[in-house]
């Protein structure tokens, strides 16, 4: 199923130049399973025409408050009352201070104020010149507007169509995607700060070699954005790997073994969750060369000599919060064979309550998995899917777990 199967959105446009955003939007709605209703403002129309979001949306698309096609010619009412949420993208300026003295005097402001506020959610994407947005009457509208209950998305920073330089461009289609997936998400993990550790870790032989693994972080990212759609503050801490940062997460960059184990120790004392995706490499060279190894055709192997890395989960799951049940851990077993019995070993060692197993060959690198939970009651299997699909199923356990 995809993630907005089954949701009626109504993508409201007001005039901007951001309007060229909203064609790709709607296509992207639309790609995730929902049904899309365009509503556009006269001004809106000046920049992109309602035929281009007619033959995206394949729907009839909507102007004016005096469209004679409904029979009652209540548009505003009728097209509020099938929807799951109201999306305006873009949200100029004027249509935002519009909405925050309830003036209406187009079919968009109209069916925003008409709309029922219990059940149908006013997601708003501004974009504007940054020194409009910075304006202070500005800033004060959005403050009004979410104690309203609108939910403001944030804006975009960067080059702007006006040729200057700021805060104030329309979030890219794909981030409002992501956050308008994330407002459907139950948030089962509401006040809570989700500490994640992804991918591999990268062990310096010489200043060109090192010792590594294939584990893409996916997993763990898929898991960090999960956390954030469940309602958590989310810290990822990330190995090499080359992955998008998802919306709203806090991501600290690392490499080493030793530089994982220094930033989970400085952010673990503010998290409540611990989930430890990271396939961290259990040796190290206990000198580094300092260049280059050369091989000199002699044959002779360079002496290396090895050193242990510092067990990450065993030692926060040893730890007062840990132990007192202030911190709830979470560890992962990537295995190539006899999973079950492996990872209720490794969940015993580790001393962590749930330990997440899977076929790492099977998966490295791929955007789908299968899991296998293991806690001190036995093993429960979460079928093939994609690793997303997984991650929600896995922090909604952890929630149960936690409450």
């Amino acid at each position: 199923m995809s993630d907005l199967s089954n949701k009626h959105i109504v993508l409201g446009l007001s005039g901007g130049i951001a309007c060229y955003k909203a064609a790709e939007l709607c296509r992207s709605l639309i790609k995730a399973g929902a049904s899309v209703q365009v509503v556009m403002t006269e001004a809106a129309a000046q920049f992109i025409t309602p035929v281009t979001l007619q033959a995206l949306s394949n729907r009839p698309v909507y102007v004016s408050q005096w469209d004679g096609r409904e029979p009652n010619n209540m548009a505003h009412i009728n097209l509020s009352r099938n929807a799951d949420a109201i999306v305006v993208a873009p949200a100029s300026a004027d249509f935002m201070a519009k909405l925050l003295h309830g003036r209406t005097d187009d079919l968009l402001s109209l069916m925003c104020l008409a709309r029922p506020m219990e059940r149908v959610p006013l997601v708003l994407a501004p974009a504007m010149n940054r020194e409009m947005w910075q304006h202070p009457a500005t800033q004060r509208n959005v403050t009004q507007l979410r104690a309203d209950g609108a939910h403001v998305l944030d804006v975009g920073q960067g080059e702007q169509a006006c040729g200057e330089t700021g805060d104030g461009r329309m979030l890219e289609p794909e981030e409002i995607l992501e956050d308008l997936v994330a407002f459907f998400q139950p948030k089962a993990l509401q006040g809570q700060h989700v500490l994640v550790t992804a991918g591999p870790t990268f062990e310096a032989i010489d200043p060109v070699r090192g010792i590594t693994n294939l584990s893409s972080g996916k997993m763990g990212f898929a898991i960090a954005r999960a956390a954030r759609e469940a309602g958590a503050e989310v810290t990822l801490v990330a190995g090499p790997v080359h992955q998008a940062t998802p919306r709203g997460v806090r991501r600290v960059d690392v490499r080493s073994a030793l530089d994982m184990q220094a930033a989970v120790t400085q952010y673990v004392d503010q998290a409540t969750v611990f989930v430890a995706t990271a396939a961290v490499a259990d040796w190290r060279l206990a000198s580094v060369a300092t260049q280059k190894i050369k091989k000199y055709g002699s044959g002779q192997l360079p002496q290396m000599q090895f050193t242990e890395n510092p067990d990450i989960l065993a030692s926060v799951a040893k730890s007062e919060r840990a132990q007192n049940g202030a911190l709830f851990c979470v560890g992962f077993a990537a295995e190539s064979h006899d999973l079950l019995a492996h990872a209720t070993a490794k969940r015993a060692r580790k001393g962590v309550p749930l330990l997440v197993g899977n076929i790492g060959p099977a998966t490295f690198g791929l955007d789908d998995n299968a899991l296998l939970l293991v806690d001190a009651q036995g093993s429960q299997e979460l079928p093939h899917a994609s690793k997303l699909s997984l991650a929600r199923q896995l922090v909604a356990e952890i929630a149960r777990r936690r409450s």
